[in-house]
């Protein structure tokens, strides 16, 4: 990594902290799709999906996620994976980030955003990912693949002996049903750690890739294209050609947020999180928020694509791209901020809804990525994580002793 530049601008800001604005960008991405799924209309006036669905829907969120998993890879090491006290202080630092974004996940569920929050899920992904954070790209991407052909079918045996989900948020007030939090979170819920860990595998395992060389986010890019185009075409081949449609039909989805709804209409827009449990052939789809084999391969698939683009892209683009890449550098401020403003001050029947959180967003963190650099609750958890894992391994046990 070069030293940081001696320019003045924005810019110097994020390349004095070494970052990957590519990997910013791709963040920056993420936010302003789920943005756009928490505020623009599920179905047009044709009563069709509408764009912001086809587009985004589960894209994004899986996008997060495995950004997320970049991101602690990034912060243990990057193409070198920890070991001993290293690894000792990188375990302690994620679980102290796990702290904080469970205390904001439960503070958030609290209010009424019509959103489901990720934050809370987010803080176990952080705690479970503490494991593998020694493994290199090589063992860790075969694991991410793997776990999301197995995790679904785990997930399809097991649902049937366990209460459903109450499809509300991890708030504080679920703390006195600490089973009840532990199911949904791990199991049942919008976003369930038993499926949603291939994400997590995926990103670790991407941030353990040189991602600052053209040709890897090129790999990147056209790896994740093929990936997802191949679970699409899978689950078309299986669910039309093969039949399987028509099985799904005939099984139906009673007692699931999809019942009711016309099949085609629910494989183009969301399935709260888990297929029903009523046949084996949900497993074929590849609908949004689904946590089918096929929707965790083909929203890994697109979100690699993503991050190999906008590596490629701030190569030849990078003044353009560095207001995108500062709202994806505070994505946790801003997602807070996010369902604060849809829990009353900004709602989205508001005119122009998203144009205006789009704003709010750019608004906050350009000027405060130029001027400030982290993002205030970036720095909470950074320094935080930063205490435990110097309690772990001291600062000077960190550097070599000098000749």
């Amino acid at each position: 990594m070069s030293a940081p530049p001696v320019s003045a601008g924005p810019d110097t800001k994020l390349r004095a902290s070494r970052r990957l604005l590519g990997v910013d960008a791709a963040r920056g991405v993420a936010l302003i799709g789920m943005m756009s799924i928490h505020i623009l209309p599920r179905i047009d006036e044709d009563g069709t999906a509408s764009t912001a669905y086809l587009v985004a829907s589960g894209r994004s969120a899986a996008l997060f996620a495995v950004l997320a998993g970049v991101g602690l890879a990034l912060a243990s090491g990057g193409p070198t994976p920890p070991r001993g006290r290293r690894l000792g202080a990188a375990v302690a630092g994620t679980l102290a980030r796990s702290l904080v974004l469970l205390f904001v996940g439960l503070f958030l569920g609290g209010f009424d955003s019509g959103v489901a929050v990720i934050l809370a899920y987010y803080a176990i992904f952080f705690a479970a990912t503490t494991p593998f954070l020694g493994l290199s790209a090589r063992t860790l991407l075969p694991l991410a693949a793997a776990w999301a052909v197995l995790a679904p079918v785990l997930s399809q045996a097991i649902r049937p002996s366990i209460p459903a989900p109450s499809f509300g948020n991890p708030s504080m007030e679920s703390l006195a049903d600490p089973v009840q939090l532990i199911r949904e979170i791990t199991v049942t819920g919008y976003y369930p750690v038993l499926t949603w860990m291939a994400y997590l595998l995926a990103g670790l395992g991407l941030g353990r890739l040189a991602l600052r060389d053209s040709r890897v986010a090129r790999n990147v890019l056209v790896g994740g294209a093929v990936v997802a185009v191949t679970a699409w075409a899978t689950s078309w081949i299986l669910l039309y050609p093969g039949g399987g449609f028509e099985r799904l039909e005939a099984a139906g989805a009673a007692g699931t947020p999809i019942a009711g709804r016309s099949l085609e209409l629910a494989l183009t827009t969301s399935f709260f999180g888990t297929t029903p449990t009523s046949s084996w052939w949900w497993l074929a789809v590849v609908a949004p928020h689904s946590g089918s084999p096929l929707d965790l391969l083909h929203t890994i698939g697109t979100a690699c694509l993503v991050l190999g683009a906008m590596l490629l892209m701030v190569r030849v683009a990078r003044t353009a791209l560095w207001p995108l890449a500062a709202i994806g550098s505070m994505t946790f401020t801003l997602y807070t901020t996010h369902v604060l403003l849809l829990s009353g001050p900004l709602p989205r029947e508001t005119d122009d809804a998203f144009l205006w959180h789009v704003v709010v967003a750019l608004a906050i963190a350009v000027p405060w990525r130029a001027f400030v650099g982290r993002g205030p609750l970036e720095a909470a958890a950074a320094r935080l994580a930063g205490a435990a894992s110097a309690a772990v391994m001291p600062p000077t046990a960190a550097r070599p002793n000098p000749p």
